[in-house]
């Protein structure tokens, strides 16, 4: 009877170590919340003149329609920088979430997606620590005259399972921001 209570109270010990170890690799599953981004700000800058094109959504996704979403446009045959602003204006006073985006670089990515893909070409300005980019700040190069879409994605790539999951590439992840802005080239 002994023995019995032996080897109970060791597989009860036995139980809790696996338990303890279980519940400190669920705290690292835990996925991480998208942000909440309720205006985004794309500034085109060439020759010492910004143009600024803004997306505002006050109550963010669902609920009531954006409040402003401008129309691109941009001139033929031109090299742009862009720089990209967010905000969380559904807290008072409101959020910079560019900052939060540039702290977490490393799980941010923005991939730009002109349709057609004449309409201009981006190469990104910034890196994060493993050297793969952000695109919070960039180059832009318009093509010929014409008009499509320009698909502005901000792709939140957290680790999964304690290992870094952004690779440069949009997948796998979730979108924080997926708009689609019309887009002239004049």
């Amino acid at each position: 009877m002994q023995k019995n209570r032996i080897a109970l109270l060791k597989y009860l010990t036995l139980a809790m170590l696996f338990s303890a170890v279980a519940c400190k690799k669920d705290a690292v599953d835990v996925e991480e919340e998208n942000e909440i981004i309720t205006t985004v700000k794309l500034n085109f800058t060439s020759g010492g003149t910004t143009q600024s094109f803004v997306f505002t959504d006050p109550d963010g996704d669902g609920g009531n329609a954006p409040t402003k979403f401008d129309n691109i446009t941009l001139k033929a045959n031109t090299s742009y920088t862009l720089s990209v602003e967010l905000l969380d204006e559904s807290k008072t006073p409101a959020e910079n979430i560019t900052e939060e985006v540039s702290e977490e670089s490393d799980e941010h990515l923005f991939v730009f997606t002109p349709s057609p893909s004449s309409l201009l070409t981006y190469t990104y300005g910034d890196k994060d620590a493993r050297n793969f980019p952000i695109g919070l700040a960039g180059t832009v190069q318009t093509g010929a005259a014409g008009s499509g879409k320009l698909k502005v994605q901000l792709r939140h790539q957290p680790p999964v399972n304690g290992k870094e999951v952004k690779d440069g590439t949009p997948t796998p992840g979730s979108d924080d921001v997926n708009l689609d802005f019309n887009i002239s080239i004049q």
